[in-house]
């Protein structure tokens, strides 16, 4: 159980608009009451400036450990195709305590960053030799322990990876850790939600990997898993997923998911970086979430979602962390907004309208749709009551925040402030981060270390 909670804001985002002297009262982690225009009580804890934490829909934690290890050109064109097998050296050493120490450090991070709840993208199954463990969960159950450190709210994505290719080319020796059978792959669902019985908050979902790891009969196999879940996809990331996609069926990626499955509001389509006009309107009719993941799409060099277009259309995104490079949910929105400007040589893209704020327009669509992809089935969300106490104090003292007032908050810390404006966070109404810092993060920034240098040895 969560003790009461008692916070007191000068400022805070509500869903109703920013409103003054907010006063939120919460018990078992969930806010029980918002009061405006109050003064603050003996027992509150005051903070000049409220806004929720962000949901981070799309996160592979142990990559944290290889950030800033692939910038090395190589001998022919890089790609995404050749930092994947930088991807699979890494893993190829990883044991689970290594696992679990790299996933606590990114956790710890994504909280001190602005995010609260992460949908964990997991894929890696097995042992480093590729044979099965014995606990079908053991690392599912590294996962958990990850988050329940932290405190950071979890949504864990179990994902099915069967294939090298479209269909059904036999694996390659390097995705051994990563594949299994529609039978195994059942077994680690089970176990997953069972790692994750402990954690308030905590949901299980499921995640194909994508089109080309997974025949149509295995992806029909893996959302039948769902029970009603969300289910997340990485989809049309790469120009060459989508030329080997059409040379395998003659449609493109998404085109082919819409037709042949029911996607609707429980899916995550992850980048769509390569969509179409026709096809991002017929995901925004659906309903479905785009996940994007800007700061790893540039790393990799992907290419530019074409986020202008499905907002016109009434589209749905959300933002995650992919290969948690930098953990910043401000730098992600940010990057999101300057893509755009770039392509279209234009400044203010994704603005929702005349004179909106491009920086309140960009949070609330992520705010939403993060929500939608990995806890749609809570009462509600942001700052009201019934939604779970996720909510990050800025310091208004930043030089990046001086003078500002409602949506020009929200506008200078995603555009000139970023994650050092981010002073205290609390999850489900737990006080995580203090000064910008994790209450643990000496400990398990020492912790990771130990297994960084053992790794990379």
């Amino acid at each position: 159980m969560y003790a009461m909670t008692s916070l007191w804001f000068e400022s805070a985002l509500l869903p109703q608009g920013w409103a003054t002297q907010v006063r939120l009262t919460a018990a078992d982690g969930h806010i029980e009451r918002v009061a405006v225009g109050v003064a603050a009580q003996a027992e509150d804890e005051r903070h000049a400036i409220g806004v929720p934490g962000l949901p981070n829909v799309h996160s592979h934690a142990f990559q944290r450990g290889l950030a800033g290890l692939t910038e090395r050109r190589g001998p022919a064109h890089d790609s995404f195709w050749s930092w994947r097998e930088l991807m699979y050296q890494f893993v190829e050493r990883m044991d689970p305590d290594e696992f679990e120490a790299l996933s606590t450090l990114a956790y710890a991070q994504m909280l001190e960053g602005g995010f609260t709840h992460v949908g964990e993208f997991h894929y890696l199954h097995h042992d480093r030799n590729g044979v099965p463990f014995a606990d079908p969960g053991e690392l599912a159950g590294r996962i958990a322990a990850a988050a329940a450190h932290t405190g950071i709210g979890l949504t864990l994505l179990p994902t099915f990876y069967a294939h090298a290719g479209f269909g059904g080319t036999e694996p390659a020796p390097r995705q051994r850790r990563f594949c299994n059978d529609p039978q195994r792959f059942a077994r680690i669902v089970e176990a997953s939600r069972k790692a994750v019985q402990g954690l308030a908050g905590a949901r299980v979902g499921v995640a194909p990997h994508s089109l080309r790891a997974v025949t149509p009969s295995e992806l029909a196999a893996v959302v039948e898993l769902a029970h009603g879940g969300v289910i997340h996809i990485h989809i049309a990331e790469q120009l060459r997923e989508v030329e080997e996609c059409l040379a395998w069926s003659g449609r493109r990626p998404v085109e082919w998911l819409l037709d042949n499955q029911d996607v609707d509001k429980r899916w995550c389509l992850v980048h769509a970086t390569h969509a179409t006009d026709a096809e991002l309107e017929a995901v925004a009719a659906r309903g479905a979430v785009i996940g994007l993941c800007p700061l790893t799409e540039a790393s990799l060099g992907d290419g530019i979602f074409p986020a202008a277009q499905f907002f016109a259309h009434k589209g749905r995104i959300a933002i995650g962390s992919d290969s948690n490079i930098l953990l910043d949910a401000a730098e992600e929105l940010r990057l999101l907004e300057y893509s755009q400007r770039l392509a279209q040589r234009a400044r203010n893209v994704l603005a929702a309208g005349h004179g909106a704020s491009t920086g309140r327009s960009l949070f609330d669509a992520a705010l939403s749709g993060g929500a939608q992809a990995l806890y749609p089935d809570e009462r509600a969300t942001g700052l009201a009551p019934g939604a779970s106490l996720d909510v990050l104090s800025l310091n208004a003292a930043h030089p990046a925040l001086i003078a500002r007032r409602e949506d020009e908050i929200l506008d200078s810390w995603i555009f000139a402030g970023g994650q050092p404006v981010i002073d205290c966070v609390w999850r489900a109404g737990v006080k995580l981060v203090s000064g910008g810092r994790h209450r643990d993060r000496d400990g398990i920034a020492a912790r990771y270390g130990q297994a960084l240098r053992r790794l990379l040895a």
